[in-house]
């Protein structure tokens, strides 16, 4: 909930301390979904880990610990699935403080190109997984919880190739604003973080053979490099503890001033 801290209080001492707090994080085998969980479980949060891979969520869980991590596999863009989840999680007699809502994907299509499968595929999983994951944790979550969504800087950038994958992000700030208006009387708070380039097997996947395209988009981030998975799991960790605790209908850009110069 939301609460005054006295004065003198750290920021590093808001953000320390999850210990006690349940999170849920979908998309977590690899990449940002992994470096949050992992992010969350250091400051002290026990964290379930969804995927749709049993094998590397397994590796993924014994990477953060027994005592800290439960895998659920689910595919976000089947009901079945997330109703799983839920009944899985409520079955452990644990109530969720922080809910990211990260499985996403990306393919490349031009506007000539496009088809209503890349079409649904990317919205099925971006925009309706997000969706849909969000409302099955929604009944476990407790008041002054925290739900973060995965954004993207594309949402405001020209992507070309990329603008399907570019408005599903759009879509995803949109639901954060309205969300957040809708939860407020739980002091529930709804917070988009907002990546750029980010060092991941899925850009690796997206980029697999076009190198110098990869190092041609790199140049244009003004600090001249990539995010790795870990700077992006710090950003989650806090929004998702007291440091920011007056943040609602927020998104946070951690794309290395990408859309700021």
């Amino acid at each position: 909930m939301f609460t005054l801290q006295p004065i003198g209080t750290k920021l590093e001492d808001l953000m320390s301390d999850l210990t006690g707090k349940n999170a849920l994080v979908t998309g977590a085998t690899s990449g940002i979904g992994l470096a949050a969980a992992r992010a969350l479980a250091k400051q002290g949060a026990y964290v379930f880990l969804v995927g749709r891979r049993q094998d590397a969520l397994d590796d993924a869980a014994s990477s953060i610990g027994a005592a800290q991590a439960q895998a659920i596999r689910a595919d976000v863009t089947e009901q079945v699935d997330l109703d799983r989840v839920a009944a899985t999680i409520e079955a452990t007699g644990r109530r969720l403080d922080i809910v990211f809502a990260n499985a996403g994907i990306n393919e490349f299509a031009t506007l000539g190109g496009l088809t209503w499968e890349h079409h649904r595929k990317i919205f099925d999983t971006n925009v309706g997984g997000v969706t849909f994951a969000v409302q099955a944790a929604l009944p476990l979550l407790r008041e002054g919880a925290s739900i973060i969504l995965c954004g993207s800087n594309g949402d405001v950038k020209a992507l070309p190739g990329a603008s399907v994958y570019a408005a599903s992000k759009a879509a995803i700030r949109s639901l954060a604003r309205s969300w957040a208006a809708e939860l407020v009387d739980r002091k529930i708070r709804v917070n988009v973080v907002a990546p750029g380039l980010t060092e991941t097997p899925g850009l690796a996947d997206l980029f697999a053979g076009a190198d110098a395209a990869l190092a041609d988009m790199t140049s244009t981030v003004p600090m001249k490099r990539r995010a790795r998975a870990e700077e992006i799991g710090s950003v989650i960790a806090f929004l998702a503890s007291d440091g920011s605790s007056y943040m609602t209908g927020s998104e946070v850009y951690v794309d290395g001033g990408t859309t700021q110069f």
